[in-house]
């Protein structure tokens, strides 16, 4: 790699990864705060908290990358435009084509990080994601055991408790069954514990008070009791756990055979198919939006309001490749033969970025093709 190349990528990667670093934390801490408030009215520790932001720290990142390739392209050319040094490199003989080399090594490297991620690291960060929300959702006791606050653990079910001892024991619980209207239930007591029995949880009271209303007349019976065991298990509805989803399924399992992996997933051929070709687009799509980035910004020569014109032609015609991507996933989910469209994106990002580069080396043809549609009108009159 010459030393020219070397300078230009060190300079991408140095940017890329200060872009990346800033959207990371942004996106991050976004759904960070949101799972925290879900996370701590459960009564989960902080420890739950951080192991949940970090498994979804890959997604985060997968989402991330293209944007921070594309900003780090604009930034370094932008510099490297104002200081001259790209006029210097095109006064040596350096052609448009030649100083794209490195844009591509840096497009090139970032794909691979983006590869790995898409193919390895999110689904499995899914999936181990899935497994720990089931496990936390099942946790009987971190969901009860928060004092001051009213919780409803199910539908028709209330549970208070005032205070919880450094020992485990709750003190002034209150407890409220309405899960049968005819036979509303409410039991209180001064001292409580959770004990684990037979594979459930159950709330073991003491020197308490059970208090029934009897439908016919509306009378109510009290009932003094000593220890009473009340069995919480019940309250919270846990559902099966479902592994077998598209995002957790591995790529060779989609090559191999995409059409068992959607019947074991339940979904269509096409979800599958799309899902496997889009690990693989995504990826190229990281090389489309540096190649964009740089090629808009060689347009153009110096001027004193900046290169902000350059940037936006630029932007708009990332979201045009991203418009055409969201165009091309619905043919190919009803036909999955077509999954050669999911590329299309791509080749259309690189063909734009040729006509860019093409433009940058043959500086005068924009002005011609002005020239020719002036002078139509004027020879037509």
């Amino acid at each position: 790699m010459a030393r020219f190349d070397r300078y230009m990528l060190s300079q991408f990667m140095v940017l890329f990864g200060f872009f990346a670093l800033v959207l990371v934390s942004i996106f991050w801490i976004n759904k960070a705060v949101r799972m925290f408030d879900r996370l701590v009215s459960d009564g989960q520790s902080s420890w739950v908290f951080v192991e949940f932001t970090a498994l979804t720290l890959p997604g985060v990142i997968g989402i991330v990358l293209p944007i921070a390739a594309f900003a780090g392209a604009v930034y370094v050319t932008n510099r490297l435009s104002t200081e001259s040094e790209l006029t210097v490199m095109q006064a040596t003989g350096y052609s448009p084509w030649r100083m794209a080399r490195p844009v591509l090594y840096f497009g090139i490297i970032v794909a691979l990080m983006m590869s790995l991620l898409s193919h390895v690291l999110i689904p499995l960060s899914l999936k181990q994601l899935e497994q720990r929300r089931a496990e936390v959702s099942g946790n009987i006791t971190a969901k009860l055991l928060t004092e001051g606050e009213f919780l409803h653990p199910a539908a028709g079910v209330t549970f208070y408790i005032r205070e919880i001892t450094p020992e485990g024991e709750l003190r002034n619980v209150f407890l409220s069954d309405r899960r049968q209207p005819d036979a509303p239930t409410t039991y209180t007591s001064a001292r409580a514990y959770l004990v684990q029995e037979g594979g459930g949880t159950k709330l073991v009271m003491l020197d308490g008070l059970a208090q029934n209303i009897e439908p016919e007349g509306q009378r109510l019976f009290t009932t003094h009791f000593d220890d009473f065991s009340y069995d919480i298990s019940r309250l919270v509805s846990q559902s099966a756990l479902n592994l077998d989803r598209i995002a957790f399924a591995g790529t060779p399992d989609l090559i191999r055979d995409p059409g068992a992996v959607a019947e074991r997933t339940g979904v269509t051929l096409g979800v599958a198919v799309t899902a496997l070709h889009s690990r693989f687009a995504q990826a190229i799509l990281c090389i489309v939006a540096a190649l964009i980035g740089f090629a808009t910004l060689l347009q153009g020569g110096f001027s004193r309001f900046g290169v902000w014109r350059q940037i936006l032609t630029a932007f708009l015609l990332l979201i045009g490749v991203k418009l055409v991507e969201s165009a091309v996933a619905g043919p190919v989910l009803t036909a999955p033969m077509m999954w050669p469209l999911l590329y299309l994106p791509a080749l259309i990002g690189f063909g734009i970025g040729w006509l860019l580069l093409y433009s940058a080396a043959h500086p005068g043809l924009l002005r011609r093709l002005r020239g020719v549609r002036r002078a139509r009108p004027e020879a037509a009159t």
